[in-house]
């Protein structure tokens, strides 16, 4: 595995000195794509997204975090996919072949940090999606790999109700190897060209990290169409071609809000069985309100 916590200091040391308060990153233009449209969500399905008072398939929330983080990591490299930390909110949707535009400005900064607020609109001009973005020193300390517990998956998922997502629950622990090969197809649909995701060393981008805080929660139980909503994260170390990973999640809250009800995760995952890569607090509609209702 390449160390990179020595490049930290140089790389990020006197944040003052390459950004100004106030000053707005190179704006990111993305053509979206809607790569959930033939899964098992079918809020991402043009005909039934429709029922729910929508244009069309919802470009999933986790696509819409991966377009989110290039002029991040365009301005800040390896140092912010390893210690950076992220929240985005998704207001309204993103929709396939519409260009997204991501803009970023610096919000603060020191000799030791430096925030970005991030917006995405639509065509129209239309607010999609807020957030902020930082990276510190000192860099937050890892949490324990134990401290979102590994559980077992059951081959029978049930129906998402206030019983199978009770608070304290603890999903089925996700466990698979990161291979390079199928990322760079990630990586096409996400129309990320950065180099930090591709070549010898490369890691894996942030967006596909956060796609597996939705997959543990449909491994766990049965969804009929369900919309991500939010997720703050924080960036923990870096994952290489060939790491295993464990994606372990626990529900920490269960509401319901204008008819809707949403649940809200605590998803760690692990490297290698010790090392921890990421943590977010996730949340999720997983029952939406019809159009009609």
């Amino acid at each position: 595995m390449p160390a990179h916590s020595n490049w930290i200091a140089p790389v990020t040391s006197a944040f003052s000195s390459r950004f100004a308060q106030g000053e707005e990153l190179p704006t990111y233009v993305v053509r979206a794509f809607n790569d959930a449209a033939q899964s098992e969500n079918k809020i991402h399905d043009d005909a039934i997204a429709r029922q729910y008072g929508f244009r069309g398939g919802l470009v999933p929330g986790v696509m819409v975090h991966a377009y989110m983080t290039h002029p991040v990591a365009a301005a800040l490299g390896l140092p912010w996919i390893e210690h950076g930390r992220m929240s985005a909110r998704f207001l309204k949707p993103v929709y396939e072949g519409e260009e997204a535009t991501v803009a970023a400005k610096v919000t603060f900064v020191s000799d030791a940090a430096v925030e970005f607020e991030l917006a995405v609109h639509d065509p129209s001009g239309e607010l999609c999606a807020t957030g902020t973005a930082s990276l510190r020193l000192p860099v937050p300390a890892a949490p324990a790999a134990d401290s979102v517990a590994a559980a077992a998956r059951s081959s029978d998922r049930p129906p998402a109700d206030e019983r199978s997502l009770a608070v304290g629950t603890v999903l089925g622990t996700l466990r698979e190897t990161f291979r390079q090969d199928d990322h760079l197809v990630y990586l096409d649909q996400a129309c990320e060209k950065l180099e930090l995701y591709r070549g010898p060393g490369a890691v894996a981008h942030p967006g596909w990290l956060m796609r597996r805080a939705n997959t543990v929660l449909v491994e766990h139980v049965r969804l009929g169409p369900w919309i991500h909503v939010s997720s703050e994260v924080t960036h923990f170390g870096l994952l290489y071609d060939g790491d295993t990973l464990e994606t372990r999640a626990v529900v920490t809250e269960l509401f319901e809000r204008k008819g809707h009800r949403f649940v809200d995760l605590d998803v760690l995952l692990v490297a290698n069985g010790n090392r921890p890569v990421l943590r977010a607090a996730h949340r999720s509609i997983y029952e939406v309100r019809r159009a009609d209702a």
